[in-house]
């Protein structure tokens, strides 16, 4: 259609659904598409509650939403908290080396909340930084949106593609989710698989409450959130190697 490789790879990460990553693509590969893409990305965030339950109604039978998932919750030590954002961050690093700001970003949070020793810090991330942040981000985009750059087709391509995208990505994870459930014999739920963007906690909470519209009992949430953690780290590495492999070229 016309783009070269990296703002085609820049428009693809739109279907992980993730500000921040697609976001940070695109301000590397493809800086000049940044507020189109940033603009998709935010919106089909939003319209999660919209376009992923018909899918998951066309690719799911009832019967499989009707799966019932066991959960016995267990205890965690503090331990297990701490050590836990500091792997990830590691790990990922190692795998995806360029994706280390955005994991790194992400874990930091979770550190600082769970150490219970920098309660004002935990406490000043959660409400007045992140309400600034989101404020100068939304300010330094919006700059960029210059009418003839931002008002023409390429914008309306972009924004179709980031749909296909997400759309291609749902139904992915929903074809996944339905292999997992014949491997494991119908214990799992195929509507988990929608919750591999990195959504959170929206995909996750759509998926919960698609599954209690046909048994209001059926509780998923906590697998759903599982698999939405992972949409989180899946999309950050997918940006990693995808920065990795097209600046390569």
């Amino acid at each position: 259609m016309g783009f070269p490789l990296n703002e085609a790879a820049s428009i693809g990460v739109i279907g992980a659904i993730d500000g921040p990553t697609a976001i940070f693509v695109g301000s590397k590969l493809a800086p000049d598409l940044l507020a189109p893409i940033a603009v998709a990305a935010y919106s089909y965030m939003s319209l999660i509650p919209i376009i992923q339950p018909p899918i998951m109604k066309l690719m799911t039978t009832r019967k499989e939403r009707l799966i019932r998932m066991e959960y016995t919750p267990r205890p965690v030590s503090r331990l297990t908290l701490v050590v836990f954002p500091i792997f990830v961050t590691v790990a990922v690093s190692l795998v995806a080396p360029d994706a280390a700001p955005l994991i790194a970003s992400l874990m930091v949070g979770n550190l600082l909340r769970e150490s219970l020793v920098v309660d004002r810090l935990s406490k000043a991330a959660q409400n007045e930084i992140i309400n600034i942040a989101t404020l100068f981000l939304g300010l330094a985009i919006g700059a960029t949106m210059k009418a003839e750059s931002f008002l023409n087709l390429q914008t309306l391509m972009i924004l179709g593609l980031g749909l296909i995208a997400f759309i291609l990505d749902t139904v992915a994870g929903l074809l996944f989710g339905k292999l997992m459930c014949v491997f494991s014999g119908g214990k799992i739920n195929p509507l988990i698989g929608a919750c591999g963007i990195s959504a959170f906690p929206m995909a996750g909470r759509l998926a919960a409450r698609m599954a209690q519209e046909e048994d209001f009992e059926n509780f998923i949430l906590m697998h759903a959130m599982g698999a939405n953690t992972a949409g989180q780290l899946g999309s950050v590495i997918a940006g990693g190697l995808l920065l990795a492999l097209v600046s390569a070229l």
